[in-house]
């Protein structure tokens, strides 16, 4: 009976560490302000390459 218990107390921990690395890993990827301003940095890049053309 102590064992089922302790088995699924055990169970449970290990899931709770896998999702909390990976919510980790997913978190640390990049930080949301480098993010944006890679995103802004592409945006206008590809601003002036449209106003070259023309």
């Amino acid at each position: 009976m102590a064992a089922r218990l302790w088995k699924k107390i055990l169970f449970i921990i290990l899931v709770v560490a896998c999702l909390f690395n990976i919510v980790s890993k997913l978190v640390k990827k990049m930080p949301f302000l480098d993010e944006l301003k890679t995103s802004a940095e592409y945006v206008m890049q590809q601003e002036n390459e449209k106003n070259e053309k023309n």
